[in-house]
């Protein structure tokens, strides 16, 4: 049963569930309207199963309580046949969808449930079972992405790989090694005649994209079940665009079973970068020429483990772009995901007249909104600057430099260091001689004795003081003298800042705030120098890069 929330039986005993989102779509409202009605109407149906934070109703009850409160509209055959199977495989939905569409192709197979099987002859006689089929996709895919699920791609994510894919040949082949239910392997390669082939681990998955192919009349579609990596199915094929969105973050993908594997030619991907072993995967299934898009994590893109492959990829220049694609574009999480483009060279061996990769930077627009980019959204980075220790094809870290305003951040820095040099100057105290070293180290008193009196507090990582009688300033400040220093040293050269052996002049009050004043102001300066010492740093940073890129001139 759906969320493992109800048994089967007491799950038929009130027929179909819905979420409140399918409560709202069924009543042509938002789903805040929904959690309003919740909340202001006593006679709203109780929850019939799920979860505290995801509760599931009957859809019967809730029908009666829209009509009642004239808020519904008819439920359409379409939405009850969901809500049937919701109700007969819960999270076994791709099972249910292979089974449906069996049914619909006349395959044989395991028998749909008496209500689901009523629905789909009903709605296969009155429609198109292909029109049936694709929305029952579309619906699976919506409820995967409300749920945060990596079940499937994202609607998103396909629209960005087909926004950037190559044109393709009549004749070509497109080849997905992770397809899932084929919705990317099928959008990508949207003309009938060309050939598609996939491989999916998941049996029921795999069964769901080829008859869903077959009923859109592919038969050019071939997708097979199995482990991609540990048992390629497709070991001689060869196809102009290879399109794949892997499982990410498994460390679990074979890589003590295929240590030397031929397919690692650019690397032996580490435990930790299975997406690393995907990508070569689906790199050694292209033609010459031909071409990969391959849907990585943002931190395929720096993290060290992965710093060779990634050279490899650019002194041989097979990478020839990285899109970082919108917040928001997959499915279960807002982290930015990355669109790698690769192409075989022609000439074996060789890197073609590849000099640079072009790197996009999307993560500014919406998930929705235009795929092209704009001008300050695109640089086109020599090799030369990527094959750095850290071979870092973060799309950002490479516009950063390309499109800053040198010149307003050096004007503006510079101001500010010059504001902060006159400023050192005021911070300074006027310090007048004094009786000579050693003259205040006769009446002195241990920080220990203070404590003791109750006149220091240890509250935060400094000691204060506790009483009118003593100032903080003055206290703190000759903790800090180097004698006191020294004193609240260890012999393994530790630094204790809270001086219990520290000794501090006697003064009265007055006296202290004189001092302290004096400190107060030290410490400012001191405060003020680790500014000038970072604006100062920024500033050279700054004026370096800007000659280095053109962006700066030495004036004449």
């Amino acid at each position: 049963m759906y969320a493992g929330a109800m048994t089967d039986n007491a799950a038929s005993s009130v027929g179909p569930l819905v979420t409140g989102a399918e409560i709202a779509r069924l009543a042509g409202v938002t789903r805040a309207a929904v959690s309003n009605w919740r909340r202001r109407y006593e006679d709203f149906p109780a929850p019939a199963g799920g979860a505290a934070n995801s509760p599931l109703y009957a859809l019967t009850e809730v029908q009666e309580w829209l009509d009642a409160q004239r808020k519904g509209q008819e439920v359409s055959p379409e939405v009850e046949l969901w809500q049937a199977m919701r109700a007969a495989f819960g999270e076994q939905m791709v099972a249910g969808l292979a089974q449906v569409a069996a049914a619909l192709a006349d395959r044989a197979g395991p028998e749909l449930p008496d209500d689901v099987a009523a629905r789909v002859r009903e709605l296969a006689r009155t429609g198109s079972p292909v029109d049936l089929v694709n929305g029952l996709t579309e619906r699976f895919m919506d409820s995967a992405r409300r749920a945060g699920s990596d079940q499937v791609t994202s609607e998103r994510v396909v629209r960005a790989v087909c926004h950037f894919a190559p044109e393709l040949p009549a004749d070509a082949t497109v080849f997905d090694p992770a397809c899932g239910i084929g919705v990317l392997l099928l959008s990508v390669a949207s003309e009938a005649q060309i050939l598609c082939r996939g491989q999916e681990l998941d049996t029921d998955s795999a069964r769901f994209a080829q008859l869903r192919a077959d009923l859109l009349g592919r038969s050019g579609v071939r997708i097979v079940a199995g482990d991609s990596l540990r048992s390629d199915e497709w070991q001689d094929l060869k196809a102009e665009l290879v399109v794949c969105d892997p499982p990410a973050g498994v460390t679990e993908w074979g890589r003590e079973e295929l240590l030397l594997d031929s397919r690692w030619d650019l690397g032996t991907p580490s435990k930790a970068e299975g997406e690393l072993a995907w990508l070569q995967h689906a790199y050694a299934h292209t033609v010459a020429g031909g071409q990969v898009l391959m849907v990585m994590p943002a931190s395929v893109a720096y993290r060290k483990a992965g710093r060779r492959i990634r050279a490899e990829l650019v002194r041989r220049g097979i990478v020839r772009q990285v899109i970082a694609l919108p917040p928001g574009t997959a499915t279960s999480h807002a982290l930015p995901v990355h669109l790698w483009c690769l192409q075989r060279p022609e000439s074996p061996g060789g890197a073609d007249t590849q000099h640079t990769v072009r790197m996009v930077d999307l993560t500014d627009n919406s998930p929705d909104g235009d795929l092209e980019p704009r001008p300050d959204q695109v640089a086109d980075v020599p090799l030369i600057e990527l094959l750095d220790d850290t071979v870092d094809l973060t799309p950002a870290s490479h516009l950063r430099s390309r499109h800053r305003d040198y010149p307003g951040e050096y004007a503006a820095l510079r101001k500010e260091l010059e504001d902060q040099i006159r400023r050192l100057a005021v911070l300074l105290p006027e310090l007048a001689t004094g009786g000579g070293p050693g003259s205040l180290d006769g009446a002195t008193t241990s920080v220990a004795d203070l404590a003791r009196a109750g006149l220091v507090a240890y509250d935060g990582p400094e000691p204060v003081s506790a009483s009118e009688q003593l100032d903080t300033d003055y206290l703190q400040g000759f903790l800090r003298s180097s004698a006191n220093t020294r004193r609240a040293t260890s012999a393994s050269g530790t630094y204790r800042f809270d001086g219990r052996g520290s000794r501090i002049p006697r003064m009265g009050i007055d006296e202290q705030r004189r001092y302290g004043s004096a400190f107060r102001a030290l410490s400012a300066f001191e405060e003020g120098m680790r500014k000038v010492d970072e604006l100062s740093r920024q500033l050279a940073e700054v004026a370096r890069d800007g000659l280095a890129t053109g962006a700066l001139t030495p004036e004449e």
